[in-house]
């Protein structure tokens, strides 16, 4: 449960990494209050709720087994282990 969280946390970060970036490549200074102003940050945010809601999308759409398969769990055959599978 936590790999699906932490990687959407490091989705909603790309952008203010990305920006970051860009700060520190133009010497602009990172860390100065004036080179992170209200709107730019408002900006930043809502492109980061964007990238996370398009990542969900993607996620529930394209990943997964596909319609109307079923799983069939590990299990012991012969005394041996068989893999589960989608059928």
């Amino acid at each position: 449960m936590i790999r699906p969280v932490l990687t959407e946390v490091a989705i909603f970060l790309i952008p203010f990494a990305a920006y970051a970036l860009f700060l520190i490549a133009t010497r602009s200074g990172l860390l100065v209050s004036s080179s992170w102003p209200a709107h730019l940050v408002a900006k930043l945010v809502l492109g980061s709720l964007l990238l996370v809601v398009i990542s969900f999308v993607f996620l529930a759409q394209f990943s997964g087994a596909p319609p109307d398969s079923t799983y069939v769990p590990a299990h012991l055959e012969d005394g041996k282990l068989v893999p589960g599978v989608e059928k």
